[in-house]
């Protein structure tokens, strides 16, 4: 019973949450839908942080969608030996998760020092932070570990086959109980985040401005008819 309300019952509610509450913020909440940046106070830290932080974890998520959804039989039909997909996937994985890491210590450090950015900050953003960092650390924790001891646990065979069979609805928590607990945390971890993500400035990542590029010119006009020595050019001329 318990392994069916941790890795059943607990993934299938964490994402009806997700996915209900971003269609409810979307619909009722359009405006609070934004990152609620912080440039304004403070940009010599956010210049760091920022980009360390979203560069690392677009790669963790990259390394995370191919991990997960790509079975380990696709890469060894394309001749990807799982000694070198192991290599690439822990070294590059590292990488982006000392990366996502480092980023986001840079900016919780702004955020706890910068007078006004530390007024701006909610419980909402204390509580992702929170969430986020916990999730990181328990992947790259697990991973990082096992590889240390020598034990690295094949993830493909346990925790990708698992978690692709929650979308099949034919969820097999036999899978995930024959992962190391340091995996099993990192899952549940990431299910609770995914529940809270339609609730915080996460929702910023689904977005994206693309209505920039159909959008009309914005015509600036001036009311000094003697304004300028050059003749302006065809289509551009000054309405009185």
């Amino acid at each position: 019973m318990t392994g069916t309300l941790l890795f059943v019952v607990v993934p299938y509610l964490c994402l009806a949450i997700f996915i209900g509450g971003h269609i409810w913020r979307y619909r009722y909440d359009k405006f609070g839908w934004t990152t609620r940046s912080s440039q304004l106070y403070e940009r010599r830290l956010l210049r760091i942080g920022s980009p360390l932080f979203h560069f690392g974890i677009l790669l963790v998520a990259v390394g995370h969608i191919g991990g997960l959804l790509i079975p380990e039989s696709w890469t060894e039909a394309a001749g990807i030996s799982e000694d070198a997909y192991h290599a690439v996937a822990v070294g590059l994985g590292t990488i982006a998760g000392i990366a996502t890491l480092g980023g986001a210590a840079i900016l919780i450090y702004r955020r706890r020092t910068v007078g006004p950015v530390f007024s701006a900050t909610t419980i909402n953003d204390k509580i992702m932070y929170v969430l986020l960092i916990g999730t990181i650390l328990l992947g790259l924790g697990t991973t990082v570990l096992g590889n240390l001891t020598g034990h690295p646990h094949d993830y493909r065979l346990t925790v990708s086959p698992w978690f692709r069979s929650i979308f099949y609805l034919q969820p097999d928590t036999g899978l995930i109980e024959a992962a190391p607990i340091g995996f099993r945390l990192h899952a549940l971890a990431a299910f609770v985040l995914f529940a809270f993500w339609p609730f915080s400035r996460l929702v910023h990542v689904f977005s994206a401005p693309l209505g920039y590029l159909t959008r009309p010119y914005i015509v600036y006009r001036s009311r000094d008819a003697r304004l300028g020595s050059r003749a302006p050019r065809r289509g551009w001329d000054r309405v009185p």
